[in-house]
């Protein structure tokens, strides 16, 4: 890998950790407001954001017909989803403890906290649950696929692929077997004491 590849690639992990920290600072500051597993709203932010909530029927009839079309579509992909994470969960929980691997904790992956808000109403809830799942169960299926690839083929691909999971800079280079022999020893090695979590 090229120098400038490889000083891009960290300043995008570094970003991505100033981001995590961020995220993580506003989660603090929410978990302040957050009593007995309810957002605790400013009495008169929280009038003012139920006046803003439209009841179902309306919200309905406002809605735009290419929105409604879509919902047969849309729906019917919690089927797959679920599927999806149980499958996933049976294979990390067989596998990842044959292999040596640390688990991927499946609770960081989820969470369910807009149906708190008091300017949506029940449709807006439930899509916002369904975007919070679907979302979920993508970055915990893509966290135990990274870990799979780490141990069994560590090595790049020859072309470069949009947005590599965080793992994808440490494999080997394509095509230089010596480095994929030292490496990919070490990469094993590193799911099990967790260095690249």
């Amino acid at each position: 890998m090229n120098e400038n590849y490889r000083r891009i690639l960290n300043r995008i992990a570094e970003l991505e950790d100033e981001l995590q920290e961020e995220l993580n600072q506003q989660k603090h500051r929410m978990e302040n407001q957050i009593e007995n597993g309810k957002v605790v709203l400013q009495k008169r932010m929280d009038n003012a954001q139920k006046h803003l909530k439209t009841n179902v029927i309306p919200w309905l009839l406002n809605s735009k017909t290419k929105n409604l079309l879509t919902v047969p579509f849309i729906y019917p992909l919690i089927v797959p989803f679920i599927f999806l994470d149980v499958f996933v969960s049976i294979y990390q929980f067989i596998c990842f403890r044959l292999y040596g691997i640390k688990r991927v904790k499946r609770r960081e992956y989820f969470v369910f906290d807009r149906h708190q808000l008091p300017y949506l109403n029940g449709i807006e809830k439930l899509n916002c649950f369904y975007c919070s799942y679907a979302n979920g169960v993508i970055a915990y299926v893509r966290e135990i696929a990274s870990k799979t690839e780490q141990y069994w083929c560590p090595i790049k691909h020859s072309k470069a692929i949009h947005h590599p999971h965080a793992r994808y800079i440490n494999f080997s280079e394509y095509g230089k077997d010596e480095e994929y022999q030292q490496k990919g020893e070490k990469l094993r090695t590193s799911l099990k004491s967790n260095k690249t979590d």
